[in-house]
């Protein structure tokens, strides 16, 4: 069996992170190229209904080789548990959650179970009635929505306990719900609600209105889940805006999701309305539905001509494949889910490296040619996924909800698959992959790698080896100015480099957040479901700016947005410029510096520093994640 190239960070995030199989004294006993091989063979299997023995021999070895030469890789639950007793596959869920005490504990039932499994959960929080409402049965009053995700919060707190991965959820309410502004500053609390990424579902209604410096309606919730009930009161849009704006300017939450928006689009919409997303985002979906995903290395589709379309495309058909063998294959932790999830076929194909692919082609990531190139790039993404679905279907028949579904009302005659592409988190798979991260820029140009295990607690400077290697075929690499990159993190101000190479190396915080939700819009435009992406702000920003950018988000088609403000959180830690402050961590371990981007909280076990793109905390150091996907 070949070798497969790992970096030495992959090599140690695939060991530390329990993607290799264990012993039952928790030895490793499996090599990164057994690993693909299991994960191979096993999504293989579903094609033996189709093609018999030989295809699921063919297959596996398609699989095979994409992965081990990390042109390809699959959500992280897929990667861990695929081949194992375990073998639940997927990594993104919706619940429901109705108006009474019986659905309530019934999904928070299923929340755990999930939660045990790896999975992420989205709750809905609208249909519950508001604080204060009197209840007929008792006499009493309701304790209200937020009372209850404090309840799902500390849930979430006892899983933790005894699990090796954090518990990620969602929670949304509706704009119009009359507890809005108890939701919009539910996070205000330290450490209140940690497991919980919360966004407000904005309507068109509302949006308007706040353009327009209306009022809009507080409503009670309806008789059917995610419906608008009676009109308590009317209240300005726009102070409620900037409530919202305030709040995620001062501690990154609430996000917002445009549900009409949503639900407009969502092709399976005949089924039910879409009220929450999963953890990240970038997955609307139906109660009880799931995604599996994957994700292409765009820094792997090149050639000496540019990008090279025909491999991409190969890529592309062979993810729409793996991806719906995975449905097939995947033990689904609740018997809704299961039926749900083959009902609809949801897919998630994504792409990662687009910053290394820039950097290749001496794009600067906030500018128009990315732009246009990046539309490009997910419009063909999206046709070609969406031939190779039809064509599956010729040979598997439809998703079994086709029937009434967008694709059915538009004339299409077959559709394996409801939706077929997104943009996830690949925090982790891109480590592994040695590639940027989704569509994020480049996050950092140099790193510290240390060894603890090293009695002189030697740091040596890690920097990006193509801007390393631009640096010398430049000729003005010298070692004080790698130094001076690892205090500054960027090269912006830096002399001595030139300016059209300052423009291809911007690092996050050196983009405009107009540049972020630019580049988030332009792959919207050609997403079936959403994308997940930080829209990264200096610390200096306002929260009028925040509001700029969530009007932006809304105005070019973007589903939902994420922001952070680099000194947002309260337990953020000293910003480079004025010290590096560095936590001891894992042996032979890469960790982020020189971002001027410090995040609130070091990794909970590395002690690295955490870093938030894709709409997601990640660490650059161990590969952990809060979002379970990625």
């Amino acid at each position: 069996m070949k070798k497969i190239k790992l970096t030495d960070n992959a090599l140690t995030v695939l060991t530390k992170r329990d993607y290799l199989k264990r012993d039952k004294d928790g030895r490793v006993t499996e090599t990164p190229e057994q690993m693909f091989r299991r994960v191979s063979q096993a999504i293989a299997a579903a094609e033996k209904p189709y093609g018999g023995v030989k295809a699921v021999k063919d297959w596996a070895a398609k699989f095979y080789d994409a992965m081990s030469n990390l042109e390809f890789l699959p959500n992280s639950p897929t990667l861990m548990h695929a081949g194992t007793k375990f073998n639940q596959l997927s990594a993104c869920f919706v619940l429901p959650l109705e108006d009474n005490l019986a659905s309530i504990f019934k999904t928070m039932e299923e929340a755990a179970t999930i939660a045990r499994t790896g999975g992420g959960v989205g709750i809905p929080l609208s249909n519950l009635r508001a604080r204060g409402t009197k209840v007929k049965s008792t006499g009493g009053v309701t304790s209200g929505p937020i009372s209850f995700l404090q309840l799902f919060n500390q849930m979430a707190n006892v899983i933790n306990e005894g699990s090796s991965r954090r518990v990620a959820m969602m929670a949304v309410m509706n704009v119009h719900h009359p507890d809005i502004m108890d939701f919009i500053f539910a996070k205000g609390v330290e450490e209140e609600i940690k497991n919980f990424n919360i966004s407000v579902g904005a309507t068109d209604v509302f949006m308007k209105a706040v353009l327009a410096n209306k009022d809009y309606e507080l409503r009670s919730p309806g008789h059917t889940p995610g419906e608008l009930g009676e009109v308590v009161k009317k209240i300005s849009a726009r102070r409620v805006m900037d409530m919202i704006t305030f709040q995620a300017w001062k501690t990154a939450d609430p996000g917002m999701v445009f549900l009409d928006r949503m639900n407009q689009q969502s092709p399976v919409n005949h089924l039910g309305l879409i009220e929450t997303t999963n953890p990240c985002g970038e997955q609307p979906l139906l109660a009880y539905e799931s995604c599996n995903l994957g994700s292409i290395n765009l820094a792997k589709c090149l050639n000496v001509k540019g990008i090279n379309w025909e491999k991409t495309e190969a890529l592309v058909r062979l993810g729409v494949r793996f991806l719906d063998d995975v449905i097939d294959i995947c033990s689904y932790p609740l018997p809704e889910i299961d039926a749900m999830s083959k009902k609809t076929r949801k897919i998630g194909l994504g792409v990662m490296g687009l910053a290394d692919l820039l950097v290749l082609l001496k794009i600067p990531y906030a500018s128009n040619e990315a732009l246009k190139l990046s539309e490009r790039l997910a419009k063909f993404i999206q046709n070609i996924a969406r031939d190779e679905s039809k064509s599956l279907a010729q040979v598997r028949g439809s998703f079994p909800a086709f029937k009434g579904s967008l694709w059915d009302r538009q004339g299409f005659k077959a559709m394996r698959n409801s939706t077929v592409n997104t943009v996830a988190p690949t925090g982790t798979i891109s480590i592994i992959a040695n590639c940027s991260s989704g569509i994020e820029p480049l996050f950092a140009l140099t790193y510290v790698r240390k060894n603890i295990l090293d009695v002189n607690n030697t740091e040596l400077i890690e920097v990006n080896q193509k801007f390393e290697k631009t640096a010398k075929e430049n000729q003005f690499y010298s070692k004080e100015l790698m130094r001076q990159v690892s205090v500054s993190g960027g090269i912006d101000g830096l002399p001595g480099v030139p300016k059209d190479i300052k423009e291809i190396f911007k690092v996050s915080h050196e983009i405009g957040w107009d540049g972020h939700v630019k580049m988030q819009a332009a792959w919207q435009k050609y997403i079936d479901a959403a994308v997940s992406k930080t829209i990264n702000l200096v610390s200096s920003a306002t929260p009028d700016d925040i509001r700029e950018a969530y009007l932006l988000a809304y105005e070019t088609g973007c589903k939902g947005i994420t922001v952070y403000r680099d000194g947002s959180k309260t337990k953020q830690v000293l910003n480079v410029g004025l010290g590096i402050i560095r936590q001891p961590i894992i042996d032979d371990q890469r960790k982020w510096v020189g971002n001027g981007h410090r995040e609130e909280e070091l990794c909970p076990e590395c002690g690295g520093e955490l870093t938030f793109k894709e709409g997601c905390a990640n660490c650059l150091a161990c590969g952990y994640s809060r979002c379970l996907i990625s």
